[in-house]
């Protein structure tokens, strides 16, 4: 018997398309895998069980059926972007359980190319830290559920990471799809600024934040990306010879990279290296404002978002956070600061055609229930672990992170890769290079 669940999505629609399984079975098969793990795991703030099975024979039916490039496939949606008929909870009390009368665009994107969505995945309150944990549920990473899955689309990268769900569709404001990846052993890409979209009225701290896929191979990464950013897929290419730089620096000062972070970057870089590339030590000039920039925006967004919201039925973290944020609404909705960021850091991409960093500094926090403990513990968490994914927020360029080596405790290790607006193809070019030179296991073990 084929089992169906741990394969990937393209695997999946290939085989719905060629009729040698059901959308049904393989929707009925995932919810079950869902059931007997997220107990352990924690990704799912709703399970659409009833629904999603009713949806995989509606795809069966559909007329096109044959055209459809995810046929079948069960995706999760991470719980700040609206499903129809579902409440859009952002991980807080604060929000109302109401169902959401339409889908988010992107969706809607996934829907008509015959996914289904068999549930919301869990987020930390309003999507701000990097640790998935809150008054709805705590999301562990599979690999290791002592420690968190990271933020903010942890939830969707455990599911993912977890063989619960192919695919998942998640976004990234500081890191929030870089960082869970990294942790949990996926393949994600941030898009740069403009190319998937964001939805009319969403929140996108300032034009920062960006939807994109989690997945467990770059096929699947490139498949599902090609599907939001409403283009035709494009078959996996040899990039050229790029002239690749590597960093080991962090770019905030007073913040380390950790030995196995630091060495996964310098076996990516061998890799590169032997498939032809042109890779050499250098330091984009980060500006020492970075972190006070950094921290300006991530606030801001926050208060943005916290504005409507009954501030009493909000955690604390997120409170003291909203608050610190409100005196930089205006300096941050101008743009200048990032603006002047893009300006420093062109030249470098003038220079290199890729940048290699580490994608973390060091491995995920514990899990557990981050939100009732302080602000400034959060934030130092946060920046210690994840110093290196903000500044690509902040210019709008594409950052992608990809599996390299592993953890001394045996979990995935990662690396990150940044090009300049318009380069999302080439990044996941040279991540199938680092796929095809440095194979990883697909899923955690966690039967």
């Amino acid at each position: 018997m084929t089992t169906w669940a741990g394969r990937t999505a393209a695997e999946i629609s290939a085989a719905v398309r060629e009729k040698r399984v059901t959308p049904r079975e393989v929707v009925a098969e995932h919810l079950a895998r869902i059931e007997r793990l997220d107990g352990r795991v924690g990704a799912f703030r709703t399970v659409r069980a009833e629904a999603a099975l009713a949806e995989a024979d509606e795809v069966a039916a559909r007329g096109d059926f044959a055209e459809l490039p995810l046929a079948g496939v069960p995706v999760a949606v991470k719980d700040n972007l609206a499903v129809r008929g579902e409440s859009r909870r952002i991980g807080s009390a604060a929000t109302p359980d109401t169902p959401a009368p339409q889908d988010h665009v992107t969706v809607a994107r996934l829907r008509a190319a015959g996914a289904v969505v068999v549930g919301l995945t869990n987020v930390p309150e309003l999507c701000v830290f990097g640790t998935t944990d809150g008054v709805l549920g705590i999301a562990r990473n599979p690999w290791d559920p002592t420690r968190s899955a990271g933020g903010s689309s942890g939830g969707s990268a455990a599911a993912v990471a977890a063989g619960m769900v192919p695919i998942a569709l998640g976004n990234d404001g500081m890191g929030s799809l870089r960082i869970p990846a990294a942790n949990c052993g996926l393949v994600t890409i941030k898009p740069g600024q403009g190319v998937v979209p964001t939805g009319d009225g969403d929140s996108t701290w300032f034009g920062m934040a960006e939807n994109g896929p989690l997945a467990t191979t770059v096929e699947d990464a490139r498949l599902m990306f090609s599907v939001l950013a409403g283009t035709e897929p494009a078959p996996a290419s040899a990039p050229g010879v790029l002239r690749v730089a590597v960093s080991l620096r962090s770019p905030l000062a007073g913040v380390t990279i950790s030995r196995p972070y630091a060495a996964a970057a310098r076996d990516a870089a061998g890799l590169l290296m032997r498939a032809g590339h042109q890779v050499r030590r250098a330091d984009p000039p980060y500006p020492l404002s970075l972190a006070t920039t950094s921290l300006a925006h991530w606030t801001a967004g926050t208060a943005a978002d916290a504005r409507p919201l009954d501030p009493r039925l909000l955690t604390r973290r997120t409170r003291v956070h909203a608050r610190l944020g409100r005196p930089f609404l205006r300096t941050v909705s101008s743009g200048a600061s990032r603006e002047q960021l893009r300006r420093r850091l062109e030249p470098f991409f003038t220079e290199h055609d890729v940048l290699l960093t580490p994608a973390l500094a060091r491995r995920s926090p514990k899990a557990g229930p981050w939100h009732e403990r302080g602000w400034l513990s959060n934030v130092l968490v946060n920046t210690n672990y994840s110093p290196l994914t903000p500044a690509w927020n902040l210019t709008g360029w594409p950052a992608l992170s990809v599996p390299c080596g592993t953890l001394p405790s045996g979990a995935p290790c990662a690396v990150q890769l940044v090009g300049r607006p318009g380069t999302e193809s080439r990044l996941l070019d040279l991540a199938g290079q680092l796929e095809e030179r440095n194979p990883w296991q697909r899923t955690a073990p966690m039967d």
